[in-house]
């Protein structure tokens, strides 16, 4: 069967991190996927708000992605916020050290809850489930038609999909705060997700970032894993699914993969992707595990489990506020200061990644060892 898909894989490390993550866009293909005359969206991920290793978008892939595609022509670049119940984008930005290099780079931020119009889009595919979930009309930012979009996912395990990565990067910048409504449906809404980005935009790329990645109950309570690889590919279908099989998962058996694949939105089969680069990557197998707490388990009743009669009374009215304060609770009050906080205090003190992303100041100093790109 010929190749149909392509996702590039590097080995990394700190003192190389940009000069890799230029040579991976290219062995990718990026220029091949984005339309130069047109303006690319940067959607970064940041899953919580506190800098947790693994569980957002790093800084050097951030700036990594800047410096490539300013060197490759793409002079129109712009990052894209969204905003959840449990997560504030501004305070996110700024913990995670995103603003030094949207300041050095001089790349403007636009926040998708403040800056867009939202306007009901009629799919031209048939869509699986989301016309039903919202049956008075899909809502998408008016902002992302007819411009590139780049998705700046890390390596991480995931509770309600086992794993994430570029198409659930979409979620958050395509819906609006009320895309928890899918989560019973949540492998078939990224597959529409998916096919929704093909219509409107003018070229999809993705990059993934691996230098420490996500081991347990993500997005954001995980245990974070030195692993010093990083991947790209324009087909984000197959960039998860490669990822997927290095964190030790079968792509085909995670539904919103094999669905994509069945669908032809993308390459889930992993004989059919193409890996070039550090190949052997691909054949690793971290054994990664999602595992579960408290938080995960009342996840499951709310939109897998017996009670899930109980959604559309408690998810969908003003009852929803508790659910969200107990999130809040649970991830701000509890896990940080007890215990996310130290794990990332030592990983900050002892990782070769954490001096990095001390280096990336958050006080609007200049990001470590670069220029200012311009085109």
């Amino acid at each position: 069967m010929a190749t149909k898909a392509k996702v590039a894989i590097l080995r990394t490390k700190p003192e190389t991190a940009l000069e890799d993550y230029e040579r991976l866009m290219h062995m990718a293909g990026v220029t091949e996927a984005l339309d130069k005359s047109a303006t690319t969206i940067l959607k970064d991920n940041i899953s919580w708000h506190f800098p947790f290793p693994s569980a957002n978008t790093t800084p050097w892939q951030l700036e990594g992605a800047v410096v490539a595609l300013r060197k490759a022509g793409y002079d129109d670049l712009v990052c894209v916020q969204n905003k959840t119940v449990v997560t504030n984008a501004f305070k996110g930005e700024d913990l995670n050290h995103y603003v030094p290099v949207f300041k050095h780079h001089e790349v403007p931020t636009l926040f998708n809850f403040r800056d867009m119009n939202w306007e009901v889009y009629k799919p031209k595919r048939p869509m699986l489930v989301l016309d039903k979930i919202f049956p008075d009309g899909i809502q998408i930012p008016d902002y992302f038609h007819g411009k590139n979009v780049v998705h700046l996912p890390t390596m991480k395990c995931h509770i309600y999909t086992t794993t994430t990565g570029a198409m659930k990067n979409a979620f958050g910048g395509l819906l609006n705060t009320n895309r928890h409504y899918t989560h019973s449906h949540i492998h078939e809404t990224l597959v529409d997700l998916l096919a929704i980005q093909k219509e409107i935009h003018t070229g999809i790329f993705a990059t993934m970032d691996g230098s420490t990645a996500g081991n347990g109950p993500g997005p954001r309570i995980m245990h974070p894993t030195t692993k010093n690889v990083i991947l790209a590919s324009a087909d984000q279908t197959a960039i998860d699914s490669v990822a997927t099989k290095i964190m030790g998962f079968d792509p085909m058996q995670i539904d919103y993969i094999r669905i994509a694949h069945e669908q032809g939105l993308g390459i889930g089969d992993p004989a059919e992707i193409e890996i070039v680069g550090d190949a052997d990557v691909a054949k690793e197998d971290w054994q990664f595990k999602v595992g579960g707490h408290i938080h995960s388990f009342l996840g499951y009743l709310a939109w897998f489990g017996p009670t899930k009669f109980l959604q559309k009374a408690i998810m969908h009215t003003p009852l929803v506020a508790g659910p969200i304060m107990f999130s809040e609770v649970f991830h701000d009050y509890y896990h940080w200061p007890l215990k996310e906080r130290k794990v990332y205090e030592r990983w900050l003190a002892e990782s070769p990644w954490g001096h990095l992303f001390a280096k990336y100041d958050a006080t609007g100093a200049q990001a470590p060892s670069t220029a200012p790109v311009t085109a």
